[in-house]
Formats: structure tokens, sequence, C-alpha cells
């Protein structure tokens, strides 16, 4: 954030002369319009009666849209009544391996210390093969798994609802932060105030155009009185987002890792900045390159699955290819749990990766997911290369915090 110095009262806005009297003064508005301040392509264009029921907090559908993201994450793409209560009856340690937790507790409505306790029982069997079909087939009639129990794109737009929706408190405004450039921009952040000459009308600072007023004993708020921001053009930016989804990721830290992709891509957007994303586990899953279109990101983050080794510097390459040939400043950031391990000699391709497109005006930044000393090494020698920043991440919960940082804090 840059700051200037004040703006001098009397030579922005002068002193009425003592000869005037403007008590009796007033603004007359011939006519007004409604103001619409557009900041980005942040409209949701999901299924509209998906979203109307989580934000009216329907439960039965929340439930299925964390039980469809949860599944999502665990590396599933279908299941069956059948087939998930073979797994549970014939070794629930290796099936609660699979599923995780919360799958378990979403499919069968018990916890899962309850489920293991009872799981040779022969009439909680019962009970638990009626609960799965009849929560499976409540899936199958909402149109969230098809007849083959496989997860529909239905399913992936609910699941991404769910995820913004959730992280969505955390993402909010700012305020001026940004990289800021000194020209002039009437679409810029705010800056330093001066005296208004017939600028925008939500351009006027009316704390410090009361707190004027109220100096000069004006019993009324005065043209002369008003005070307006300056506004300062923020340079352009396109940073890419490099989401591991390898199969060491799978279950929590996926979820906490396309929850901070999803942060990065509503505030990118929201500053008119362009996002982008690579999913990444062997080699590169999904991409989008830079744009504003939150939707394409919001979808493709959601559907992320993990699975596979870590491929850092063949993401590297890819996410370069990606950013187009503007002026604008270019950012890519990392967030993985491991070492890169596929290649002859993964760690060195991957520094001579960020070393490549560092000379190619791009900063590499990347998020440690509790690295342990090897790991620690390696991202240091990585953002070395790539003239970013290395984070080591130990609690999940401030990796949306992390990436911000980064995100703000980029050149």
């Amino acid at each position: 954030m840059v700051t200037g110095s004040r703006a001098n009262d009397s030579q922005d806005s002068p002193e009425p002369e003592t000869a005037k009297d403007y008590s009796d003064s007033s603004v007359k508005v011939k006519s007004y319009s409604t103001i619409e301040e557009f900041t980005g392509k942040l409209e949701i264009n999901l299924d509209k009666g998906l979203m109307r029921s989580v934000v009216e907090n329907d439960k039965s559908t929340i439930d299925n849209g964390k039980l469809i993201a949860d599944s999502i994450n665990q590396g599933l793409s279908s299941f069956t009544a059948s087939s998930v209560f073979e797994q549970l009856v014939r070794n629930f340690s290796l099936a609660k391996s699979i599923f995780g937790s919360s799958v378990i507790r979403l499919l069968t409505g018990y916890d899962d210390e309850f489920v293991g306790r009872n799981i040779s029982l022969p009439e909680f069997q019962r009970e638990l093969l009626k609960r799965l079909e009849e929560r499976i087939e409540n899936l199958r009639q909402e149109k969230l798994i098809d007849s083959d129990g496989a997860i529909t794109e239905r399913a992936v737009e609910l699941a991404s609802i769910i995820m913004y929706t959730e992280e969505l408190d955390k993402i909010t405004p700012r305020g001026s932060e940004g990289r800021v450039q000194k020209k002039t921009d009437p679409y810029g952040i705010k800056d330093e105030t001066k005296g208004f000459r017939k600028e925008r009308y939500r351009d006027i600072d009316l704390r410090k155009s009361v707190r004027k007023a109220v100096m000069r004993s004006h019993s009324r708020l005065l043209p002369v009185d008003l005070m307006s921001f300056r506004r300062k053009g923020k340079s352009r930016m396109n940073v890419i987002y490099g989401l591991d989804a390898s199969g060491s990721m799978r279950g929590s830290k996926l979820e906490a890792a396309k929850k901070a992709g999803i942060a990065l891509a509503y505030k990118a957007i929201d500053e008119k900045d362009e996002a982008g994303l690579v999913v990444f586990s062997s080699g590169t899953k999904a991409s989008v390159a830079p744009t504003q279109d939150f939707t394409a990101l919001l979808k493709e983050i959601a559907r992320a699955r993990a699975s596979g080794q870590t491929g850092i510097a063949g993401t590297i390459r890819a996410a370069a290819n990606l950013f187009p040939k503007t002026a604008a400043t270019k950012h890519l950031v990392l967030i993985t749990d491991a070492v890169p391990t596929k290649g002859e000699n993964p760690e060195q391709e991957t520094v001579e990766a960020a070393a490549t497109a560092a000379a190619e005006g791009i900063t590499i930044s990347l998020a440690g997911i509790n690295l342990d000393d090897k790991g620690i090494r390696i991202a240091g020698r990585i953002t070395d290369a790539g003239k970013g920043k290395f984070y080591v991440v130990k609690d999940l919960k401030e990796l949306d915090r992390i990436v911000l940082m980064d995100y703000y804090g980029a050149e």
C-alpha cells in the first residue's frame, strides 16, 4: 500500500471570501442514478436451485454437498451402497482410510468410531445397509450420482457452491491494499484526499468532508467542504494457483488447498486482476489460463481429485505457457505437501524450471504443508530460483491467509 503526504486544504479547496455568505447555499440535484461498482466477473453461474437451497440453509442439500466435496477430496469418483457396505464390513480400518471419517458419517448417519465398534454385529449390519441404500438412493434422485453411482456434473457444482460459501466469510475486502502505480486511475484504489472538483460522487470522502464543515462552523455540508479521494492505478497482475492434487494431499490437505485457491481467485478478480489454475500430480490434470471468469476456476478447483506422484517441474513449465504475453506482473504460487518426485532428477529439473520462468519475468512462491527438512531445503531452492517467497504451513487453517498475503505482497 502506498501512502502519500496529506493534501493541503488551502490549495485544493480555498477558504470562501469573507464577503460571501454560504449559510443558505444548497446543492440541487436534478437527476440521479443508482451506483453500481463492477469488479470483475464474480457472479456465480451455477445451478440457481442448488445455490438457493444452500443460501437458505437447507440441511439436506448442504449435507449432500459436503458429502460430494469430501468424497472428491478423498479421491472417490463413484460409490454404491453394496460396495461401500462390503468395504466397511470386510476391513473397517482400510475402509476408513479410503473414505475418511466425514464421508462415513455423512453416508451412514453414524460417527465412524461408532461404526467401527459395532460393524461385526449382524443386526447393526442390516441397519447399516438399509441406511446406505436410502442415502445413496437420495443422491441418485437428486441427480448427484448417476445409475452407476458415478458423481455427476451437477454434484461437482453443488460441491463448489458449498466450498465457496464456507470460504466466503474469510475473504472480506482488504481495503486499499494492492500494487500501486503513480498514474491516476478513476477506477484505482483510494489514496489521499483532495478538494472535490466535479468527480464521481462515489469518490467523495464523506468523513473528511463533514469534519471540514464542522471546522468551518458550517451548519450544513456545503460544496466548498467536499473532499474526494484521489485514486491511483493498480498494476495489473496475472496470478496462477498451482494446486497439488497428488495422492499425499488426499483429505483435509486438499480441502484446505482448494479453499485457499477459491479465496485467491475471488480476491484477484475483485482487484481486477486475472487468476489462473494448474491442478497437478504426476502431470497436469487441469488448467485454466488467467481469466476473470470466477465460475470456471471454482468448478475446476472443486473437481480436483488426489492421486499420483508430485511433478512440480512440469507444473511450472505448464503455468509459464498459460501466462499471456503482456506487461502485467506474472506470479505463480504453488501449494504442495511433498518434494518433487517425478523425473530422473526431479529436484534439479524443478529448480531449473523455476529459474527459466524467472528469466521470463514470472515469480514463483511456494507454500509447503508440513514439509520435512529435505522438503524445506528443496522448496527454498525453488523459490530462490523463482525469485519468490517460501512459506512453511503448519496449520491448515492458515493456508488461505498465507496465499492471500503472498498475492498482496507480490511485485
